[in-house]
């Protein structure tokens, strides 16, 4: 294969983000539409890898909403969104676990192993790794007020069992988590990929957490191409959604990047999971793709 002057002026640009990311841990939260189409979902798992070879530590963090919806209607249940949650039940449970551990863990484990990679699947559940309590949603009524509401089975993160995680990384593994979390007396809960994501890019204090999802990453209008964002602080992103710019399916990786910040880790970026490799052309290129979230600053 005869490598071109484009390739090799994108090889020297890398140079600088590989030594630097060398050894750093790296979140990923993968979900949305690029896990439906397997070229698609190849290509970002085949950057995954890359990053365990050039030295990195990935960590993936997965969803399965498609997967989840696919099985709901197999069992005749309808599906309700609350501030960007999943309204869960007790069968709405069982059924997001199957879908969650019993399909899509394994799935994306076999084929990061089948690409070279050395993955190994996860749940909260395991070793206590995600422990959770009930979660009310907060929803913004058109006055500003926050008004909690009841969606069942959904948890948030109260602790996250690094132990397991760092023992993995220490042997080059890549934990593939399912965000599953565990109760104080057993119970299972539902908890948004998105915030445990957010929570375990925190607790890790990592160089980086990944946010896949289907835009380009934040607009202050949109789909306004105009108002897209590359850079701006937790503040400023927190005022987007208080000011109700951003909502939906977005305030939960919004608010997952500041958690993440506020936990330690550096900075959080939300990218376009259907464009192939975009995870690579985040990290190693000089003004990336997406939309980079930091502390403070901008």
């Amino acid at each position: 294969m005869v490598i071109n002057d484009t390739q090799v002026k994108t090889l020297i640009e890398a140079l600088p983000y590989l030594s630097a990311f060398k050894g750093e841990t790296v979140v990923i939260k993968y979900g949305g539409n690029a896990m439906l189409n397997d070229d698609l979902k190849n290509k970002v798992l085949q950057d995954i890898v890359f990053l365990q070879q050039a030295g990195m530590k990935p960590v993936v963090v997965h969803g399965g909403g498609p997967e989840i919806n696919a099985l709901l209607k197999v069992y005749n249940k309808q599906t309700e969104f609350v501030a960007g949650l999943r309204v869960t039940d007790a069968e709405t449970m069982s059924i997001t676990e199957m879908a969650l551990v019993g399909k899509v863990n394994t799935d994306l484990v076999a084929r990061l192993n089948t690409l070279g990679g050395k993955a190994v699947g996860l749940n909260g559940k395991d070793a206590r790794l995600l422990s959770a309590k009930k979660h009310m949603a907060d929803v913004i009524d058109k006055n500003g007020e926050v008004n909690l509401v009841d969606i069942g089975f959904v948890g948030e993160v109260c602790h996250v069992n690094t132990e397991l995680i760092e023992v993995l990384l220490a042997s080059d593994y890549i934990p593939v988590i399912a965000p599953i979390g565990f109760g104080e007396n057993g119970e299972t809960f539902n908890i948004n990929a998105d915030s445990a994501a957010g929570e375990i890019a925190g607790a890790l204090q990592a160089s980086k957490l990944l946010m896949l999802t289907d835009v380009k990453g934040i607009y202050s209008a949109y789909p306004d191409e105009g108002s897209f964002i590359s850079t701006l602080n937790f503040e400023q992103a927190n005022e987007l959604i208080v000011c109700g710019k951003i909502d939906g399916g977005m305030i939960p990786k919004v608010r997952a990047c500041i958690s993440a910040l506020s936990g330690g880790a550096k900075k959080a970026h939300i990218i376009d999971g259907r464009e192939p490799h975009s995870i690579l052309m985040e990290i190693f290129s000089n003004n990336g793709v997406g939309t980079e979230v930091i502390k403070e600053g901008k």
